[in-house]
């Protein structure tokens, strides 16, 4: 069932970093709900008028679509100069897209002197809550080009003087205006709802499947993505979490430090959004040992996060540390063979009594669940876990205030990262979650601080969910995203007064009836994602 048009709101709208993002209605779904973005250069004095098409899919389940933009954004093609970084973590060489200001002054007149004239911008921290003010660095770049063939041309030319080069569309820069951004926003009132709203992983965290498709085999109103999950062999086993998920009051995976987390209580009744942690211990009489993971590969931690890790225990965006001494719980709805390798294993019953003890794989048992030890915590393992004795598993999630958070049936966890909104102001925590890095500027800025397909999730003060997504990576007028500040100031401007980013990039999706309204951004389509946000009516098909 795709979008149909019930209704329509006209809407001004100026959507630029360089100013401020206003949506002024008459009435409903948004209200009068403004949101300053600011930044460096004054508003322009173009803004489109746009159509909303709005779709009621149930009694307090609406859809909205649009497209945004700014009637004066003319970006082109350009040839970024990058500027020599090493990566904190790594300690490897890199390239950042902005340097310092010596950096910048030698690269420029070595372009001059190669026959490049060059151009050098300054490049302004977003507001974050805890990144430093003001001048980020210098950007420098060489040309304006129609194509991007034609600025690759100058690319090779200026990369063989050299230099180390990207292209670029100005459309992505967030000192710029975008002429397009493609946004779809779901509300759902739990006030009129009859359904259900849950997290899922349709009974396996190992397995990906594109949104669309769980949308239609659920019978779904809305789906969108979830959380970051792992997408490399490498990396763990695809599909599974990167940070805190839980699927009807069940905790399938652990928090990577404290991120922002979307809770679902009572099926969709309640909806709020809270940094949380986590803590799960195994008890073998008096003895206990701490769980760092949950349906992961021992010893590999995406997203990092975790106590004893390296070669950071904070949150770091698509990065893999490792631990080289730990237990890693595995529930039942982790579908694929257990890993296997140096270490041990206890596969427990449904009341928690060791049924087999020994080396690592095999397969979780229905209604069971196994815990694997590597390094000291295997010995731990072995002379603790021994057939016929009862393994208690403690679990216990809190928000950053140290308050308890309780799950139970119908609850639903969905992780990612940054805050983008709290208590209706824009704060973006970006350090402390691990998607930039003030330190090192080669590390996270595409990502955060330029435009990219996002997935968000916010809550009102009317308690009612909102679901948004904005198309991106997209050219030339076809869509090109919001950077993380953006995503703040939409949310606002939607009357969340709490809100996080999920997902985003090629993840981004939402589906409507179970059709895809977001366009893709990756080359083969719709990605297959690890777990998705469901909307389902009243009765859900199985």
């Amino acid at each position: 069932m795709g979008l149909q048009h019930r209704s329509a709101a006209r809407v001004r709208v100026l959507l630029s970093t360089t100013a401020a993002l206003a949506v002024v209605t008459s009435g409903g779904l948004w209200g009068t709900a403004r949101a300053a973005v600011p930044g460096a250069a004054a508003a322009g004095p173009a803004a489109s008028a746009v159509r909303w098409t709005a779709t009621a899919l149930a009694p307090g389940v609406e859809v909205r679509s649009a497209a945004l933009g700014d009637t004066g954004a003319e970006p082109v093609w350009t040839v970024t100069v990058q500027a020599p970084a090493t990566g904190r973590l790594s300690g490897t060489p890199a390239w950042a897209p902005v340097g310092t200001r010596y950096w910048a002054d030698d690269t420029a007149a070595r372009l001059r002197a190669a026959g490049h004239p060059p151009r050098v911008e300054k490049v302004y921290w977003p507001v974050y809550s805890d990144t430093p003010h003001g001048v980020m660095g210098l950007r420098v770049r060489i040309g304006t080009y129609a194509t991007e063939a034609a600025a690759r041309t100058v690319a090779r030319a200026v990369t063989a003087a050299g230099f180390h080069t990207a292209v670029d569309w100005t459309g992505y820069d967030a000192d710029q205006p975008a002429d397009r951004q493609n946004v779809h926003v779901a509300v759902i009132d739990p006030g009129r709802f009859t359904g259900t709203v849950r997290g899922t992983h349709e009974g396996n965290v190992a397995r990906r499947a594109t949104t669309s498709s769980v949308a239609a085999r659920l019978g779904s109103l809305v789906g969108v993505n979830g959380g970051f999950f792992v997408t490399s062999d490498a990396d763990g086993v695809q599909g599974t979490q990167s940070g805190l998920s839980a699927d009807d009051g069940v905790l399938q995976s652990m928090a990577a430090g404290s991120r922002a987390a979307l809770i679902i209580e009572g099926a969709g009744k309640r909806a709020r959004v809270a940094d949380l942690t986590t803590t799960v211990t195994v008890s073998a009489g008096a003895r206990r040992h701490d769980v760092q993971g949950i349906n992961r590969t021992p010893g590999l931690v995406r997203d990092c996060g975790r106590p004893g890790a390296t070669p950071s225990e904070r949150p770091w965006q698509d990065v893999t540390c490792h631990i080289s001494d730990e237990l890693v719980l595995f529930t039942d709805e982790f579908g694929a063979p257990l890993p296997t390798g140096p270490g041990a294993q206890a596969v427990l019953d449904a009341a928690g009594r060791v049924v087999s003890a020994g080396a690592r794989g095999g397969s979780v048992p229905a209604h069971g669940t196994v815990v694997q030890g590597i390094g000291p915590a295997a010995a731990w393992l072995t002379a603790h876990a021994h057939r016929g004795e009862r393994i208690d598993v403690r679990a216990d999630v809190r928000d950053t205030a140290g308050r308890p958070v309780r799950l139970g049936r119908g609850d639903s966890v969905v992780s990612a990262a940054p805050t983008l909104v709290r208590r209706g102001r824009t704060d973006i925590d970006a350090a402390t979650e691990g998607v930039v890095d003030p330190r090192d500027l080669s590390f996270g800025y595409a990502w955060a601080n330029a435009r990219q397909p996002r997935t968000m999730a916010g809550v009102d003060a009317r308690g009612r969910l909102i679901l948004a997504t904005v198309d991106g990576r997209r050219t030339g007028g076809g869509s090109e995203g919001f950077t993380l500040q953006e995503a703040a100031s939409f949310m606002r401007s939607l009357g969340a007064v709490d809100a996080l980013a999920l997902d985003g990039g090629g993840s981004t999706a939402m589906a409507v009836g179970g059709a895809l309204v977001t366009k893709p951004s990756d080359a083969t389509g719709e990605r297959a994602v690890g777990g998705t946000l469901q909307v389902l009516p009243s009765a859900p098909r199985r």
